[in-house]
């Protein structure tokens, strides 16, 4: 029985959030709305620096340091977990982007930048060590499927509310009288201050939680571990992948059609409200072709689109092409999440997180710092042809090695 189904259920009457236990669903909600503040800075980096004269290198850069400071604490983060609890590592995960905000807020200094990546990368591995192992501990294979989906919803759904904030810029700049740039810099450091009053809420909602960590756990798991570790690699190519554009999506959207972020960041919105609506069915898909067949056929049909947008000409064509690419590549996430949580052992799940975690942003990370030196040169379509290249590689090759392996726990 996973720990904390005795702090009640929420039953909606339906299959899809039938019997969603009360912690996890209040935990989710308050990471929903973290995430919604995360969505603007992260739309503010990549779309509107640029605009303001900082070089895509330097935002390729401050991504990439990120990714690799949180590759670097991740792991140690993971393994505390499981043997000491996680309750305390997500409460501090979640305040990690906090200086990040103050510092784009007020500075574009590489350095002060950089720094503030830096440091939240360290925290960020701290929360990914920990919050799908927090959902999973509390879930049952009946229901995990469905917390994972909701999960993915509703985050995806703030994190649309926050990355088409800034369409509401123009009005606010005309109705204050202050610049863009004031704009700005005024909703970053309302959402840092947010930033730091989050982690009392994150305490709030698990105060009741009542872990079981396994302080004498072993970190080498026989078969479990061997299926991290096989999962984990293959998700390395996707995270490879990915790295060469999909960050830089903002970025490469003004470079070629100079799109700023008034519309890139709507678009961007848009986008996450699809993948969380097309993932409403991926526990259905899941029960009709399982979850490793779900996968793959998603996954699968996304790299189609993404190979198109490295030929397109048209700015509309283009915007929509990302849309299906996106929701189709992101409606399987849920199902990895869940999938790897459940083919593991329960006190296994920090480490399982913060492997896969920094297995798939490690080759992210660097390749973001490539894609961003690519788009500088002006060549907007090798970035795609990369992606697409290492989608091939790892999509089949994770359906070939998993696709006879059952969930267990």
């Amino acid at each position: 029985m996973a720990s904390g189904e005795d702090e009640g259920t929420i039953s909606t009457g339906g299959n899809f959030l039938d019997k969603i236990p009360r912690n996890v669903l209040f935990l989710i909600i308050t990471l929903a709305v973290n995430n919604l503040t995360l969505s603007y800075l992260i739309i503010v980096i990549t779309a509107y620096l640029p605009q303001i004269g900082v070089t895509t290198q330097t935002i390729g850069l401050l991504l990439g340091v990120e990714g690799l400071s949180m590759a670097v604490s991740a792991i140690p983060f993971g393994i505390i977990s499981d043997r000491r609890g996680r309750k305390w590592i997500i409460i501090s995960g979640i305040i990690g982007a906090t200086p990040l905000f103050f510092i784009v807020a007020l500075t574009t200094d590489v350095t002060l930048l950089v720094v503030g990546g830096a440091l939240a990368g360290i925290l960020e591995g701290a929360y990914l060590a920990t919050v799908n192992a927090m959902i999973a501990d509390q879930t049952t294979l009946e229901n995990r499927d469905s917390a994972f989906t909701l999960s993915f919803i509703l985050v995806g759904g703030a994190s649309s509310i926050g990355t088409a904030l800034p369409l509401i810029i123009p009005p606010l700049s005309g109705v204050l009288g202050i610049s863009f740039q004031a704009v700005h810099s005024d909703i970053l450091i309302l959402f840092g201050v947010f930033s730091l009053v989050s982690p009392a809420v994150i305490y709030m909602v698990l105060r009741g939680y009542r872990e079981k960590p396994n302080p004498e756990g072993k970190l080498w798991r026989g078969a479990s571990t061997r299926r991290v570790i096989k999962f984990s690699m293959i998700n390395s190519l996707i995270g490879l992948g990915a790295g060469f554009i999909m960050p830089l999506i903002p970025t490469w959207l003004y470079l070629k059609f100079a799109l700023p972020d008034t519309y890139s960041g709507p678009v961007l919105a848009v986008a996450s409200l699809t993948i969380g609506l097309a993932a409403v069915f991926s526990p259905r898909l899941a029960k009709r072709l399982g979850s490793v067949g779900a996968i793959a056929l998603t996954q699968g049909l996304s790299v189609i689109f993404m190979l198109s947008l490295a030929f397109v000409g048209n700015v509309t064509l283009a915007l929509g092409v990302y849309i299906v690419r996106t929701m189709l590549m992101n409606m399987s996430q849920p199902l990895a999440d869940s999938f790897l949580m459940s083919i593991v052992e329960p006190d296994e799940r920090g480490f399982a997180s913060s492997i896969n975690s920094v297995i798939w942003r490690i080759p992210n990370s660097v390749t973001t710092i490539v894609g961003g030196a690519i788009l500088a040169s002006g060549d907007y379509t090798l970035p795609f042809l990369l992606a697409a290249a290492f989608y091939a590689v790892g999509i089949p090759l994770f359906y070939f090695i998993f696709r006879n392996t059952k969930a267990k726990a």
